[in-house]
């Protein structure tokens, strides 16, 4: 069973109502472990409020986009994804919110063309899809002022995708790649003209255990059929708060390895 078609009815069920789409936020903001690592770092890097023109690119449902709202009031934010429905969805949603400063396009990363434009991009679990990833970097480097910042979520080489080799196939679709070392991606953000100031591993020995029991089998219940999804409540209550501590634990430890790689870069 694949990831992205439950990911997508979970998806349409929130499409247009936007109760249900700030509820699904929140869900996705507490069960996946790189939100809290993507959060935390923007943190990190912006302790204090700040405006800034933001790029969020390869916004999917658009959460970091809300997170972003919240937490750097009054910038400009662009969420830009190749499908269509989802930026269709992010501007109904976004614009019921009455957020007026946050837009969302279709965009092609790999033919943007933007110039000094954005002080922060963020690029969330995208890189892994695109098979020409080195110029969508030198893309985000022009697109850059300089001394703004470019933060990347993507999963690593070892296991990331839940694939443990390159022959083996990703529980994930669509992907161009399982994952990067930390050689790889470093040196192609570098060539493209960017310098990395921050590294980490996400998903260590705690992390991948709370993704296996947090995501990983509960998608594979609900794919055997959409009748077990019933039955998820019931499996959340007896593993959420086993799942919660093991994310915490991983969020506050400096993994030697991970499957997953949280990267700033800085123009």
């Amino acid at each position: 069973m694949k990831y992205d078609p439950i990911k997508k009815t979970f998806g349409n069920i929130v499409a247009r109502n936007v109760f249900m789409r700030r509820l699904f936020y929140r869900i996705l903001d507490l069960m996946f472990l790189r939100s809290w690592h993507v959060r935390n770092m923007v943190k990190s890097l912006y302790p204090a409020p700040k405006s800034l023109r933001i790029f969020d690119a390869g916004m999917g449902f658009g959460q970091y986009t809300y997170f972003m709202t919240k937490w750097f009031k009054g910038s400009d934010i662009l969420g830009v994804d190749v499908k269509d429905e989802q930026v269709e969805d992010c501007n109904f949603f976004f614009e019921n919110r009455g957020f007026k400063n946050v837009k969302f396009e279709v965009a092609d990363l790999t033919k943007i063309n933007y110039n000094n434009e954005f002080d922060f991009i963020l690029n969330v679990d995208v890189m892994e899809h695109i098979v020409e990833d080195e110029l969508v970097l030198k893309n985000f480097a022009n697109a850059l002022k300089k001394g703004g910042k470019l933060l990347i979520n993507t999963p690593s080489d070892l296991g990331g995708s839940d694939a443990h080799d390159e022959d083996e196939e990703s529980f994930i679709e669509e992907h161009a790649r399982n994952g990067y070392s930390k050689e790889d991606i470093t040196a192609k953000i570098e060539r493209a003209g960017l310098t990395v100031t921050h590294f980490k591993y996400a998903y260590g020995k705690y992390g991948t255990i709370s993704w296996r029991f947090g995501i990983k089998y509960p998608i594979l219940i609900a794919g055997v059929s959409k009748i077990l999804i019933l039955i998820l409540p019931f499996y959340y209550f007896f593993t959420l708060w086993f799942v919660l501590l093991l994310m915490w634990l991983d969020t506050k430890t400096d993994n030697e390895t991970g499957t997953g790689v949280v990267v700033v870069a800085e123009k």
